[in-house]
């Protein structure tokens, strides 16, 4: 929502700057200037980008203008979820907890938590983690296994944000290009009118004008916001495989989502005591503590 914000704050500030200094926006109308500079644009990127990463870069744009995922509240109930999970595991042993891991659609603990469920890049991450130690890996081992899912996923997501920075970048080049050719058509029509010489270099000028400003007022900053979703992403699969790998070491489940709770950033991090208490609401402590 705040992307939207920005975008209407650039272009207020902008125009309202321009009619300010009594500017004419039926100047700035240059509908051939815009055909060159987007179409040029959209054209360089079907050169540079195969069609899988530009659904990516659509898909990454939409993110924009949704909520953040990964609040207080989104990583609370994570490490609720492991602690549930991990608490079967203890209570019920490994054929039982086995089960749950391998269908996670009908695991009690899993349910809990159904935007976990939808989100099959962490559930895949945690339950495919968990297989291999049922299976006799070593902590080392399940957490290298982590880290290079992790870092594997990351690049990945980061993908489209260069391909979309790489756009930017070439936006105040076509912006040149643009005027150029208006440049062009004005020495064409030298020793005609002065106001039709004026009107064809103004068009010109208008050309660069886009092309910096959709580099440096839109495309680049939301290739920049899209960056820093891929790495709250990243910190949400932090804090996963270190709860994981510390129930795998032989930490109870408390300690192991505690293990978590201290990789969250600082920000989004909630209190000890918010996590013992929510922890401790759960069915499965109740029951493991009787």
């Amino acid at each position: 929502m705040t992307a939207l914000l920005g975008i209407a704050i650039v272009i207020g500030a902008i125009v309202g700057g321009y009619l300010m200094e009594h500017g004419n926006m039926l100047v700035l109308l240059q509908p051939a200037e815009l055909v060159i500079i987007g179409g040029a644009s959209i054209g360089t990127m079907l050169i540079a980008n195969p069609l899988y990463l530009l659904k990516q870069i659509v898909s990454g744009l939409m993110t924009i203008i949704k909520p953040d995922r990964y609040s207080k509240k989104y990583y609370l109930n994570t490490l609720q979820m492991l602690y549930a999970l991990f608490t079967f595991a203890k209570k019920n042993g490994d054929q039982a907890f086995e089960a749950q891991v391998e269908d996670p659609a009908n695991s009690a603990a899993f349910q809990s938590f159904p935007a976990f469920l939808k989100d099959h890049h962490a559930r895949d991450y945690v339950c495919d983690t968990l297989r291999m130690s049922l299976m006799g890996g070593t902590p080392y081992d399940l957490d290298n296994l982590m880290e290079i899912d992790a870092d594997t996923h990351h690049h990945e997501a980061t993908e489209p944000v260069g391909a979309l920075q790489s756009a930017a970048d070439a936006l105040p080049g076509l912006g040149i290009v643009a005027a150029v050719l208006g440049v062009v058509i004005t020495m064409g029509a030298l020793g005609g009118p002065p106001e039709e010489i004026g009107h064809k270099v103004a068009a010109a000028l208008v050309g660069t004008f886009l092309g910096i400003l959709a580099c440096y007022g839109f495309i680049g900053p939301l290739a920049a916001r899209m960056m820093k979703i891929s790495d709250a992403e990243h910190n949400y699969f932090l804090c996963l495989r270190n709860a994981v790998i510390a129930f795998t070491k032989g930490s109870t489940p408390l300690m192991a989502a505690e293990a978590g709770r201290r990789s969250i950033p600082a920000r989004m991090r909630p209190s000890f005591k918010d996590l013992e208490a929510s922890c401790k609401g759960t069915p499965e402590s109740a029951a493991a503590a009787a």
